[in-house]
């Protein structure tokens, strides 16, 4: 008889946004095996993300890029498991995974480690080339052969009450509350111009009343400082250091979101806020999913979606689009 799955060790997108599009699938595990364990291991940054969901018992926190002695370390840390998935397409995950020692390790057959993994499913293919698709259906994917189902709730995060009403406290006022996020790990390809933002904030302030909250993590200071340099309006700003938990707090408590094709993006799906998502390098194929409410604004060029961090020739993907393009898109997701 098959070994009853008792502890189930999944390893972690390592992008925020990924990670956000991974909680359908990782949901899907829990109503699967119910009765199981449900341990994440993944980025600082991602167990913040995912901490509070009910069905995850345990985060665990993994060093970026460790040398192979500390991933030993880690991986002796996270055993034991019946089964360990695999989310990230890398061969380090897969090593982790060989590690842990689980009796059954899931991961898409990429990058030469279909050996490291006792259970593979191929990535989609197109023309015999790797088929960009929704991340979130991926996921799930992944998942098929152990007889997980989607229960189509789409994104989920969880945000702490107390922050909430701390966000509520310092951005009390009249008018829609509107975040701004302009920066992106990805790299700066992502960003749309930071004076662009400006001029936006400056237009949804002055012309129609609203609180718009600039939304920028660590990393992203020089993009901070560009955006409130260029705007003519008072910026709101949360008091304290930025945190994924304020984050959550701010995007569960906005009317809108404004912002590249980043984390926070995938953040306020999970709060069901609308997003106004400005997308320049990247293919929508990725990101865009079923359960997003707003619009993606892109225009198609001829160097493009690049999928490059950092643009080669003028950035006309994200430069072709005007502010007052992204002004008329937001008031129509605007409370009134």
């Amino acid at each position: 008889m098959p070994q009853p799955i008792q502890h189930i060790l999944a390893l972690a997108p390592n992008w925020l946004g990924d990670a956000a599009m991974a909680t359908p699938a990782l949901r899907a595990l829990h109503r699967r095996y119910p009765d199981a364990r449900l341990s994440v291991a993944g980025r600082k940054a991602v167990c913040d993300l995912l901490d509070g969901l009910p069905w995850i018992h345990t985060c665990h926190e993994l060093p970026t890029r460790p040398g192979l002695r500390e991933q030993w370390k880690r991986a002796r840390m996270l055993a034991p498991a019946d089964l360990c998935v695999v989310f990230p397409h890398s061969f380090r995950a897969a090593v982790l995974a060989r590690m842990t020692g689980a009796s059954k390790r899931l991961g898409q057959s990429r990058n030469g480690r279909a050996w490291l993994l006792t259970d593979t499913v191929p990535p989609p293919r197109e023309n015999g080339r790797v088929r960009p698709i929704y991340m979130g259906h991926e996921y799930l994917q992944l998942l098929a052969p152990l007889g997980c189902k989607d229960d189509d709730a789409g994104l989920e995060l969880h945000a702490d009450e107390a922050l909430r009403r701390e966000v509520r406290q310092q951005l009390a006022g009249s008018g829609p509350l509107v975040a701004i996020a302009p920066g992106a790990a990805f790299g700066p390809s992502k960003c749309w111009p930071a004076e662009r933002y400006a001029a936006v904030m400056d237009q949804l302030t002055r012309d129609h009343g609203a609180r718009c909250v600039l939304c920028t993590g660590p990393g992203e200071t020089n993009t901070r400082d560009a955006v409130i340099d260029a705007t003519q309006v008072p910026v709101l700003e949360l008091e304290g250091p930025s945190s994924i938990a304020r984050l959550k707090a701010v995007l569960a408590e906005a009317d809108l979101l404004i912002g590249n094709d980043s984390g926070p993006r995938h953040v306020a799906i999970a709060f069901g806020t609308p997003v106004v998502c400005i997308m320049g390098s990247t293919s929508p194929r990725y990101s865009e999913g079923p359960w997003e409410k707003g619009r993606v604004l892109r225009v198609e060029v001829d160097c493009g979606p690049c999928q490059k961090p950092v643009c080669t020739t003028d950035h006309r993907c994200m430069t072709r689009i005007a502010p007052e393009t992204v002004v008329a898109t937001a008031l129509a997701y605007l409370p009134r």
